[in-house]
Formats: structure tokens, C-alpha cells, sequence
């Protein structure tokens, strides 16, 4: 009943991220690291979102769907050395962002678009000191590259590429567990990590046209905390709560004169999420849960015009031997953002995740 509970939590995280802080997309989760024998995932998410917006001035103005659906592919796998040594390797799509204004509406920057792509590889190992205290750390190596395309009144002005670049992290982290009542209490810290980025490509701001040169883009650092208890017979309650050092991201690109910077936060995030999960037979388990950003005002970058969120998400684990399938369902509602210098208004707006994990031990 315990490990059945235990693997139930892991639901919440199985629809992806969506619209959380920044461009995050994934939290690089460690919940592999803590399941019983070697272990193997495959995780899949798909988010359909809708975000629209339109100028204040002019509200007959408006931009259209803004940004694309996408997909996450994920994989983990966790190995026992010892009793009390495992090791483990992470793939996770961490960051991602997919922005496109529809031309001809009339909005000042349609078609202007920017697609970002991250990810994450953590090598990971967990050290038992007993049943209850147990540590862990890893090395993070971290990719980020990308395009941004930016019009005015239907004119392109810039058009830059940026090259992947990869720079190496780290995470460490303790844990306290109570087998006995399903209790695990997880504290995890990821460095940031820095990039240098490579541009290529047309600026009007540039002399001849041609874009050189490169720019510095800090990801960020996170503290987070996972927690999981069991509350009565075949229940489970679980959360986390996630800080994130957005306000350290700042995309200062070359020869993009007045349009930088074109990506940076004025604050900091911390999400939350708490849910609650049931055993129904030995089979079948479920879980419910509920997530929250806060709205923090003021403008926001027009390549992401969204400010907090809203969730809520259900899912069900099937276990068959030794094969576990997560499955789950997540609805968002998009904070309500102001950007456009002001002048552009962006509510009512919407994202829906689905997304399924298999996970093996053996």
C-alpha cells in the first residue's frame, strides 16, 4: 500500500509544467531517484495553450493566439550500487518557448515570433544513511539556444539566431522519510548556469545588417521543496513549493538597440502545489491537485505576456507487476498580463497539458 501511495504523488508532475514562471517548462524531477530496485521512466507531455491579448487604445485590435502548441519527451533511469548508494541520469526538457504574433491583425509587432529550447542532463547520486536520512547530489549539464524575429508595422528590423550553448550545474539535497506513514520530506538546490550565446544574423541596428557578436543569459537558480504524507488508510497528501531566480534572466542581444532586452523578469517566482492522492484497489490509484503562481502587475516582455497561473490536475497510476503507467490531465489559467510598453492587454487566456510516464523496476 505504501510504495503504491508513494508512486501516486508522481501524478502531479506528469502533465508538464505549462505556462510556470519564466519559460520553464519542466522541473527536472527527482522522485526516480527514490523508488524501490533499479528503475526506468519514459515521460510524455503535450500543452495546448491559448494566449491572447489586444491594444487597450484599440480594443477591436487584437493579436490573435500567440503562442504554439508543443511536446516534451523525458527519460530517467536509476540504478542501486549498494544498499545505500544508487545513481541515476535525468533527460529533461527544462526550458522551451514558443511565441508567434499572427500577421495581419493590426497589432504593432505582428509577426514577430521567438522559439527557445533548454534541456537538461543530471547525473545523479543518492546516498542512505538509514531508513530515515538520506542525501543527494549531481552534476546538471544545461543547453539553451534559439531564433528570435522581430516586425514593426509589418517590417522585419531583426532576425537573429542563437547558438546552443551548454554550461554544467549542479544540485544537492537531503531528504527525511517515516516509511511507515508513506512520509518524504525533499529539499533540493540547482545552481544556475551561464551561457554564451553565438547571434547570427539581420539587424536594422547593426552596421551593414549583419548581427555579430555574442550575449551572456543566465538560467536560473531553484530551491525546492517536495513533501508527501499519509493522512489515513489508502490516502495520501503531497506538494512542493518552487522558487525560481527569474529576475537574474536577462536576454541582452547584439545590435538589437531598442527592442533590449528582448527577454528579461522583474521578479522572482514560487509555485505551488498540493493535491491529494487515493488508493482504490491494488491496481489503481489516483490523485487530484491544485497549483499557483503569484500575479505580480506591471509590464511584462512581449515575447511572454503572461503573469502567474492557476491549475488544477487530475491523473491515475496503473500498476501491473513491475510496470507503473501515470496518466494525467491539467487545466491552466494564464495570469492576466500587461505589455507593449503598457499598451497591450492579455486576459481571459487559457492552457491545457495532458501527459502520460511509464516507469519499470527490475
Amino acid at each position: 500500500m505504501k510504495h503504491s501511495l508513494i508512486a501516486v504523488a508522481a501524478v502531479a508532475a506528469t502533465a508538464t509544467s505549462g505556462h510556470a514562471g519564466g519559460f520553464e517548462r519542466s522541473t527536472t524531477p527527482l522522485g526516480f531517484m527514490f523508488e524501490q530496485g533499479n528503475y526506468a521512466e519514459l515521460s510524455f507531455g503535450a500543452v495546448r495553450p491559448k494566449v491572447s491579448g489586444g491594444l487597450i487604445v484599440a480594443p477591436s485590435v487584437t493579436t490573435g493566439n500567440v503562442t504554439e502548441n508543443y511536446t516534451t519527451v523525458g527519460l530517467a533511469f536509476k540504478a542501486d550500487l549498494s544498499p545505500k548508494l544508487s545513481m541515476g541520469v535525468i533527460i529533461d526538457p527544462t526550458f522551451g518557448a514558443d511565441v508567434a504574433y499572427p500577421t495581419g491583425t493590426g497589432y504593432p509587432i505582428a509577426g514577430s515570433n521567438a522559439k527557445l529550447r533548454g534541456d537538461t542532463l543530471a547525473i545523479v547520486g543518492r546516498y542512505k544513511f538509514n531508513d530515515s536520512m538520506s542525501v543527494h547530489a549531481g552534476l546538471r549539464s544545461v543547453g539553451i539556444g534559439g531564433t528570435v524575429s522581430l516586425f514593426n508595422g509589418g517590417a522585419n528590423f531583426y532576425n537573429a539566431s542563437f547558438a546552443n550553448d551548454r554550461d554544467i550545474g549542479y544540485l544537492i539535497g537531503g531528504a527525511y522519510e517515516m516509511p511507515e506513514i508513506a512520509l518524504r520530506v525533499a529539499l533540493t538546490y540547482a545552481s544556475e548556469t551561464e551561457h554564451d550565446l553565438e547571434a547570427s544574423g539581420f539587424s536594422a541596428f547593426a552596421a551593414g545588417g549583419v548581427i555579430s557578436g555574442s550575449t551572456i543569459v543566465k538560467l536560473p537558480q531553484s530551491l525546492t521543496l517536495d513533501f508527501q504524507s499519509g493522512v489515513a488508510a489508502d490516502t495520501l497528501v503531497f506538494g512542493s513549493i518552487r522558487w525560481m531566480d527569474w529576475s537574474e534572466t536577462r536576454l541582452q542581444a547584439p545590435d538589437a538597440g531598442s527592442a533590449n532586452p528582448l527577454v528579461s523578469y522583474d521578479n522572482d517566482t514560487i509555485t505551488y502545489n498540493i493535491g491529494v492522492g487515493r488508493k482504490f484497489s491494488e491496481a489503481f490509484s489516483g490523485a487530484i491537485s491544485i497549483g499557483y503562481e503569484k500575479h505580480h502587475g506591471g509590464n511584462v516582455g512581449n515575447l511572454g505576456p503572461t503573469d502567474g497561473q492557476k491549475s488544477i490536475q487530475i491523473g491515475g497510476t496503473y500498476t501491473h507487476r513491475n510496470m507503473k503507467i501515470s496518466a494525467g490531465v491539467r487545466y491552466i489559467d494564464v495570469g492576466d498580463a500587461t505589455a507593449l510598453s503598457g499598451n497591450g492587454s492579455f486576459a481571459g487566456n487559457t492552457a491545457l497539458g495532458v501527459g502520460m510516464k511509464v516507469g519499470f523496476t527490475f
